[in-house]
């Protein structure tokens, strides 16, 4: 699944593609650990306050224009990353972990691209949600 992610996302100069995974045995402060991933080593385990466990813990996809907006509600594993997209995938009201994508360019990810990810978790049997919100912080003009 990373593999055809990483491939499907190539042209847009996606940097890295993972799966965070919610792990109960973990401290309650950083509970999700590093899954199947591409193409560098990340952070892990990591904690709830980044854009990955807003996704996680709010139950929605965060797309961030620039990282650099978020201060310190940013986890920066690649120094070179400025955009992301965070999807969650649920597994009924569970959420299991989530599918992360970040990109060295700014404003690499939108809507379509969300809606195109959830369908395809949904399809590949790795998340049962298809119709959560979504939640960008926009570079300003």
């Amino acid at each position: 699944m990373v593999d055809a992610i990483w491939d499907a996302f190539a042209e847009q100069g996606v940097s890295w593609v993972g799966f965070y995974l919610f792990d109960e045995s973990q401290p309650a402060e950083t509970p999700l650990v590093l899954g199947p991933r591409r193409d560098s080593p990340a952070c892990s385990p990591i904690g709830l306050h980044g854009v990955c466990g807003q996704a996680f813990a709010g139950r929605m996809i965060r797309i961030v224009d620039d990282v650099a907006l978020l201060g310190a509600d940013y986890i920066a594993c690649d120094p070179r990353d400025i955009s992301e997209i965070v999807l969650p995938a649920c597994d009924g009201d569970r959420v299991w972990g989530v599918l992360d994508l970040d990109s060295r360019s700014a404003s690499t990810f939108d809507e379509t691209d969300a809606r195109a990810l959830t369908e395809l978790l949904f399809y590949a049997g790795l998340s049962s949600a298809r119709d959560l919100p979504v939640s960008r912080t926009h570079v300003p003009d």
